[in-house]
């Protein structure tokens, strides 16, 4: 039989209806595309979110301390150098203890001191606020706890509280003071290298690692620093009171364990954070006051400043956003 033969107008109409189907397969071949990328990039959105967060709750402390509950030991941690800029500055370690002597519900406080010491002015403020809470909260009482070292500007602090407990093997003292730097004048000549220094004002280049030492300079450098060592003198006889053994090199430089600090009077006793809380203030719960660095600081000191661009870089990539 003959095929039937299609007219121009059934084959116009044919025509037209295989480019129509044509056109909706691509069309919902785009829109399963789009949707296909949509889903991805809504996958990839969470997925990032979600290293976010775990990130975020890496570094954030969850201890959940409540400051008003009842019948505990509060707990201040002085540790490392004492400095400005430093973990130990004096912004953190007073607004902790002010918390710590504030709060209703604690008994006593406890200075953990793990120090080599550091800047005296920023342990002078720490020694005058604690003197200060002393005073104005005379039913508590402040336990200074010696792990091991509390020396320098760290003794400086604990000679500010009532009591000072130790560990046998701790190293208590170091009650002086240090200006230290470098003279570079003899490799200098040996490599025939002439220093030029101009001032307005004699003593503008006070004690220049690159020209000879002045006599008249070094007086008075060490002049200040025997006015700064007497003043942290004064603080240990008055923080220690009749406690206090004098010998004619307790307040040379020199250091001393635990047990000898005892014998001299610089310390108390033995004793941990907790045989204090307690034994002593009848509190074993502890709660810590310590001011804690904020999510940013921890970020910043943990990954380090190159890796923390690298990280906002691809979290702002990976939501879409960009740096203004």
């Amino acid at each position: 039989m003959d095929e039937p033969t299609l007219t121009p107008n059934q084959q116009s109409s044919t025509q037209s209806a295989w480019e129509r189907k044509t056109l909706e397969k691509l069309a919902f071949a785009a829109l399963e595309e789009q949707k296909s990328r949509r889903r991805w990039g809504i996958f990839f959105k969470t997925l990032g979110f979600i290293y976010v967060l775990v990130l975020v709750l890496a570094f954030v402390d969850f201890g959940g301390e409540v400051a008003h509950e009842s019948n505990h030991t509060a707990l201040v941690n002085l540790d490392g150098v004492i400095e400005a800029k430093g973990e130990a500055n004096a912004e953190k370690l007073v607004n902790a203890l002010q918390s710590a002597f504030e709060s209703k519900g604690s008994v006593g406080v406890v200075l953990r001191i793990n120090s080599p010491g550091g800047s005296p002015v920023q342990a002078g403020i720490i020694n005058d606020e604690i003197k200060r809470l002393r005073q104005k909260y005379p039913e508590k009482k402040i336990y200074a706890v010696v792990e091991d070292l509390c020396a320098s500007g760290g003794y400086y602090v604990a000679a500010a509280t009532d009591k000072i407990y130790v560990n046998k093997a701790s190293i208590v003292g170091s009650i002086g003071v240090i200006m230290g730097g470098f003279g570079f004048t003899g490799a200098m000549e040996k490599l025939g290298v002439e220093r030029r220094l101009l001032t307005a004002g004699e003593n503008k280049g006070f004690l220049d690692p690159f020209s000879p030492q002045d006599p008249k300079q070094t007086e008075f450098a060490q002049a200040m620093l025997a006015d700064i060592h007497n003043q942290f003198i004064e603080v240990v006889r008055s923080g220690r009171g009749k406690r206090l053994k004098e010998t004619p090199e307790m307040f040379s430089g020199l250091f001393w364990t635990g047990t000898q600090s005892i014998a001299l009077g610089l310390a108390d006793d033995y004793g941990t954070v907790d045989t204090v809380a307690r034994d002593v203030f009848k509190a074993e719960k502890i709660l810590d006051y310590s001011v804690k660095d904020n999510i940013a600081e921890r970020f910043a000191k943990r990954l380090g400043a190159s890796t923390m661009s690298s990280f906002w870089a691809g979290f702002a990539e990976t939501f879409g956003t960009k740096a203004r």
